[in-house]
């Protein structure tokens, strides 16, 4: 008995079941969270902007960058807003909050650009005037 499908005894039959289509607004948010991925990434081809992670979701893409240089990268590109969090554990976070030019259909893609700084840092002055007061 060298075929493994010759084996003795009775056969087991596995039936596999069609996927359920997802519901609408499930389907909604795919797409949405598609959209913005790829709007997203995009950008950053043309522009070569750093993004070593991206995460997108239905609403916005978040993008965590390695030092505040690329967070700066990212705010003279888009513009925006910067929020800092408050100091935890010798560090803050820093996001940048800022939208892609709009697409044909009007919309656009809230991206959120975020990097740790230790708590003091220096920080060039046209990075920390677009902190929001």
């Amino acid at each position: 008995m060298t075929n493994p499908t010759a084996l003795p005894g009775p056969s087991v039959h596995v039936m596999t079941l069609a996927t359920a289509p997802l519901p609408d607004a499930e389907m909604a948010r795919a797409l949405a969270q598609q959209k913005n991925a790829l709007t997203v990434d995009c950008l950053i081809d043309s522009t070569g902007l750093p993004a070593p992670v991206r995460i997108p979701r239905p609403e916005s893409v978040h993008v965590m960058v390695a030092d505040i240089d690329d967070l700066g990268e990212w705010l003279r590109e888009l513009g925006g807003e910067v929020h800092v969090s408050p100091q935890f554990e010798g560090v803050e976070l820093w996001t940048l909050h800022a939208s892609t030019e709009p697409r044909e259909d009007g919309s656009s893609t809230r991206v959120l650009v975020s990097v740790p700084v230790p708590s003091g840092e220096l920080v060039m002055d046209w990075i920390r005037a677009a902190v929001k007061r």
